[in-house]
């Protein structure tokens, strides 16, 4: 018998490494999932081998109010009432002087990450059991600060903000909501943020995080979705209002 037995699961950023790791986990314990992503053919391509009566797969701008009614209202008609929300979707900006930063690319991350996860939660919530769990992707970037990275930092420190204000206006439904906290991950956008920084910095960015890891190495998508496991299903019962960091020591 799985942890998620029968449960309505909806991830954004479903297409990505980790919104894929944790559906595979989620189906595993025997949820159905959601998988919500802007790029429709890599979604399909990440979804192909998954069991297409369990997953429905839904296009969408995480950052659009209507895109995010749509993806809410889809997973109920297929799957009933939704139990848990993971709120996955990023993107990083670049890295920049703040004379410099593009306002466009700043006003870009924001919308994602903030707004989107703001969205879900207005969307999801309303058709969400009592009991039920949110789980928003933040960062290392969301407890501490770095020169050059105002966009992707700035809005992953939001979200933390967003995460508290939910976990207590939920708490009376039983619905808890913690964020998690990855340090940098083995993926395809954890590279191409290392490579913007090793061209901001003249040094390997790779090699560069990997020093100020005390485990010394990157993190698998894998090993951060056992953690969201963890956050979605009842494991963490008691748990609620909190930044769970998977960083391999990173923030320390």
């Amino acid at each position: 018998m799985g942890t998620l037995d029968g449960k309505t699961c909806i991830v954004t950023g479903g297409a990505g490494s980790l919104g894929l790791a944790a559906a595979r986990l989620f189906l595993a314990e025997g949820a159905n999932v959601a998988l919500v992503d802007l790029a429709p053919q890599a979604l399909a391509q990440a979804a192909a081998d998954l069991p297409a009566e369990r997953v429905e797969l839904i296009e969408a701008d995480v950052s659009n109010a209507g895109d995010a009614a749509r993806y809410a209202k889809r997973t109920v008609q297929r799957f009933g009432p939704v139990d848990v929300l993971f709120s996955n979707a990023g993107n990083f900006g670049t890295v920049s002087s703040i004379k410099d930063y593009p306002e466009d690319v700043f006003d870009a991350v924001q919308a994602v990450h903030v707004k989107g996860a703001f969205l879900a939660a207005k969307f999801v919530v309303p058709v969400m059991r009592d009991g039920g769990s949110i789980v928003i992707t933040s960062s290392v970037a969301g407890v501490r600060g770095d020169a050059g990275v105002y966009a992707y930092i700035t809005a992953k420190h939001a979200q933390v903000g967003l995460m508290r204000c939910l976990a207590k206006e939920l708490a009376p439904r039983g619905i808890r909501v913690n964020t998690i906290h990855p340090g940098p991950i083995d993926n395809g956008f954890q590279l191409a943020v290392e490579q913007g920084l090793g061209a901001a910095i003249g040094a390997d960015g790779t090699e560069f995080f990997n020093r100020i890891i005390p485990l010394g190495r990157h993190g698998r998508p894998e090993e951060v979705a056992k953690s969201v496991l963890y956050l979605a299903s009842d494991q963490s019962s008691f748990v609620t209002g909190t930044t769970l960091m998977v960083d391999g020591g990173m923030s320390v």
